[in-house]
């Protein structure tokens, strides 16, 4: 495992390699670091969480944390929540409803940066200018998508190929739509379709007849539970990049003004489609378990720089939307 924390310490949010979900232990501090403890036969057995090089933490089924755990999470900078078994649902520090809203615990810093919110806030109140962010959103995420499917080996394995003719079509609509949508609810309309044409060309690409998308987290093919569990893990590296950055959740440009989280979604959108989706039914099809999946995700993120391209993305929507 990689050394102790240290206050000394200092690695950017979109650099650190780890994100953890654990179940069945105790989150606490023993010897100066963060560890968790997993109660075996004869011994208990400690684990080191090096905190310093990660960026989020979900603590699923039969699990604790300390006070002092807590403590040392929010001094290196982690996003930390409470899920269900799995990963999902996300359940954070109190209940949230519907099951699909995103609350995060977020660590606590009364010196967070300024100029992106305020970036952020010039544009905000406007609805041309916060439709102009959301349409750069959206191709941002359809060159991330042409980017990384057009090189990742997993991928090309099962000819999730750019040069497709349908999936060409597809995106190139897509793109048609994003230029000419007059405003955020035809948007989210055409996005929509996107979505569901990637679901049905993943589906078709690892034979997954009859795949219909289900968002309950107690359904039970593979391709469904694994699509909710990645798409958590894509929310959590967006809140982690939005609480770097300074930017409330609550101030989105697609999913809605009143949404609790709703930027997390936009942000988390910007990555879900390129890497989770089409993981989710490969996993599905080679017969994964949920840890697996997990690794294939988090590896995935890192190879493909998931955290860098998010801060990348928000920075730019930031001064783009204060100079519109």
């Amino acid at each position: 495992m990689a050394q102790a924390y240290s206050h000394h310490q200092d690695i950017l949010h979109s650099k650190r390699a780890n994100m953890y979900y654990l179940e069945h232990c105790r989150v606490m501090v023993k010897d100066g670091r963060v560890v968790f403890l997993k109660t075996a036969q004869e011994e208990n057995q400690y684990w080191n969480i090096p905190i310093a090089n990660t960026t989020v933490l979900l603590l699923g089924t039969g699990t604790s944390i300390t006070q002092a755990a807590v403590r040392d999470l929010c001094g290196a900078g982690v996003m930390f929540g409470f899920s269900g078994g799995g990963g999902t649902p996300l359940l954070a520090a109190t209940e949230v409803k519907p099951a699909n809203e995103i609350e995060w615990l977020s660590p606590h810093s009364e010196y967070r940066p300024t100029e992106y919110l305020q970036a952020w806030l010039s544009f905000w109140f406007d609805p041309h200018k916060r439709l102009s962010i959301a349409k750069l959103f959206q191709t941002q995420r359809l060159q991330y998508l042409a980017k990384v499917w057009a090189k990742d080996r997993v991928l090309k394995n099962y000819d999730f190929a750019v040069n497709d003719s349908q999936l060409d079509k597809t995106l190139a609509r897509y793109q048609q739509d994003i230029q000419t949508s007059s405003d955020v609810t035809k948007l989210l309309a055409a996005e929509m379709q996107l979505t569901k044409s990637l679901y049905a060309f993943a589906a078709n690409r690892t034979q997954a007849e009859g795949f219909t998308r289900d968002h309950d987290p107690a359904q039970t093919d593979s391709a469904n539970k694994f699509l909710n569990h990645g798409n958590y893990l894509a929310y959590g590296l967006a809140a982690t990049c939005l609480w770097v950055l300074g930017i409330p959740h609550g101030f989105a440009v697609m999913h809605g003004k009143t949404r609790r989280g709703a930027l997390v979604f936009d942000v988390a959108d910007l990555i879900k489609d390129t890497l989770v989706l089409p993981l989710a039914f490969i996993a599905a099809h080679e017969g994964d378990t949920e840890q697996e999946f997990r690794q294939r995700c988090l590896q995935a993120f890192t190879q493909h720089e998931a955290l860098d391209f998010m801060f990348d993305c928000v920075k730019e929507a930031a001064q783009t939307g204060s100079a519109l």
